[in-house]
């Protein structure tokens, strides 16, 4: 089964069960809301031997979530999940409108000009501030490509061919 992460639990929060959660998701309100299961696992490259656990409680408080989970009730039962990459399974994605992509799907995608020239291979995402930035890696040991996630940038994404069409703004290549 696939899983795909939505949060960190970076840290305890009191004594009575309650965690500290960075949220890695545009969908924090229903991920983290009451009744939701989510998986914890002990690393993000993980995906075997996670421990499902069911949301008790939950806020949200200056970016962050706090969630409490059913049947961990104090300090004791939670303090062994800090750093531990909160989950959840493939079929609680969403359809997400066209022209919008989950992390995973754009990962691993070649990338060529509008002039059809091979740039490299996406190989993360970043999320510095108004625009996502897609990590272009090129062969033969080059430097990097950051390609703004706007779409004077990105003219076309693919999924069924596996590459994205991009156009070069000055100064994106030394």
């Amino acid at each position: 089964m696939d899983y795909y992460r939505v949060g960190t639990l970076v840290n305890t929060h009191g004594i009575r069960g309650e965690v500290k959660v960075v949220v890695v998701t545009d969908f924090p309100e229903e991920r983290f809301k009451v009744g939701q299961q989510l998986v914890l696992f002990k690393s993000p490259d993980v995906t075997t031997g996670g421990v499902t656990v069911t949301v008790a409680k939950a806020r949200e408080q200056k970016g962050l979530y706090f969630l409490t989970f059913k049947g961990l009730d104090n300090i004791n039962d939670v303090e062994g999940y800090k750093g531990w990459t909160i989950k959840v399974p493939a079929e609680a994605l969403h359809q997400l409108p066209a022209g919008e992509y989950y992390y995973h799907q754009i990962v691993g995608l070649n990338v060529v000009t509008t002039d059809d020239e091979p740039l490299g291979t996406i190989k993360e995402i970043l999320s510095p501030g108004a625009n996502d930035v897609w990590v272009v890696k090129r062969a033969h040991g080059q430097a990097d490509v950051l390609l703004p996630k706007i779409p004077q940038v990105i003219k076309n994404v693919d999924l069924d061919a596996g590459v994205v069409t991009v156009e070069l703004m000055e100064g994106l290549i030394d």
